[in-house]
């Protein structure tokens, strides 16, 4: 890089710029994703991503179908551009494709408008931590297809995994259906607010007319030159290592110290445990919980119709260490059983 010329604190920006999006083209490489400069857009963060595909396709008329819990930033998002949205159920093995199929033959059948395009996060989903399956991530995919509908898939915690990464969705699409958002967030920094969107041409062309920011020319610089001096492989492996050491300790405080009515589902990767207190509503629990010094998102966040959630709570096993995760769960156990006494 030409020092001289390299300028990331002025509007003119820095060869870093062009640097990074070389090396996140590579990252998706492993990833089995492979795009060009034209088909890649560096942005600020996962949730502008999110914001800008949602400004493009969207408006008060057009319809979107989003996972049943998901992500609450991105939600919110939607419901900034349309009220027209469809949601579908989460279990244990991810999005339930089966009943999306039924949801859209009977808009079919009905003569209703099909969705814009299906918002996803495949891969250690948030909340709920959850993987779909190979199946049911071909069956979607064939769904897109046959719906005429495109699919988002978010994969912010898609290089977490505790044993092997799962193939993305872009990476299997052959019919250009999938816009694939991405993030540097949870593997190196949130702070940096580095992202992408990795789609077609003209959708990338489309999403940066929106993007009126400057492109922030000294966080990429500075991720560019993290990027560089670094090797990311190894770093990785550190971080699968530690997050799957610490999910095990949070899984196994959970089955010693909470109630045997309590349940939860087991995460492949990640950052996350979704955990079910019936007859409980968590949101109410908070207060008591925060009062014992443990803390949680109760699950109502996670629904477009927030009773859907009331008996679920999200943990997250990320930042603390590992004594301090079994104390949490020892103390969040004895807020959870006096409230199923109540």
């Amino acid at each position: 890089m030409d020092v001289e010329k390299d300028l990331p604190l002025h509007y003119i920006g820095s060869p870093g710029i062009a640097m990074l999006k070389e090396q996140i083209q590579e990252r998706l490489e492993e990833r089995g994703i492979s795009v060009s400069g034209e088909e890649l857009l560096i942005t600020s963060g996962a949730c502008q991503a999110i914001d800008l595909i949602a400004r493009i396709f969207l408006d008060e008329d057009t319809i979107v179908a989003v996972e049943s819990p998901t992500y609450m930033e991105a939600l919110e998002i939607f419901q900034n551009y349309t009220k027209q949205i469809i949601s579908i159920p989460v279990d244990e093995h991810g999005l339930q494709t089966d009943v999306l199929e039924e949801v859209l033959a009977k808009r079919k059948r009905s003569g209703l408008a099909q969705p814009r395009f299906l918002y996803i996060i495949p891969t250690f989903q948030n909340p709920t931590g959850t993987t779909m399956t190979a199946e049911r991530r071909q069956h979607v995919l064939e769904l897109a297809d046959s719906y005429n509908f495109f699919i988002v898939e978010d994969d912010a915690y898609g290089e977490l995994s505790f044993y092997k990464n799962p193939p993305t969705l872009k990476g299997m699409d052959k019919k250009s259906r999938v816009l694939h958002v991405g993030s540097l967030s949870k593997v190196v920094a949130p702070g940096m607010r580095i992202g992408w969107i990795a789609a077609s041409s003209e959708i990338i062309h489309a999403s940066a007319w929106f993007k009126k920011d400057q492109g922030h020319p000294f966080a990429q610089a500075t991720m560019a030159a993290y990027l560089a001096n670094i090797d990311f492989k190894e770093k990785l492996v550190t971080l699968r290592d530690t997050y799957r050491a610490k999910c095990t300790v949070m899984l196994s405080a959970l089955e010693q110290y909470l109630p045997k009515s309590v349940t939860w589902y087991l995460p492949k990767g990640g950052y996350f445990v979704w955990v079910k207190i019936p007859g409980v509503d968590t949101s109410k629990m908070l207060k008591e919980a925060i009062s014992e010094g443990v803390s949680f998102i109760p699950g109502k966040y996670f629904f477009l119709d927030q009773i859907d959630g009331t008996e679920f709570l999200r943990l997250s096993f990320s930042y603390e260490g590992e004594k301090e995760i079994v104390e949490g769960i020892q103390r969040l156990g004895r807020v959870a059983e006096a409230n199923l006494r109540k």
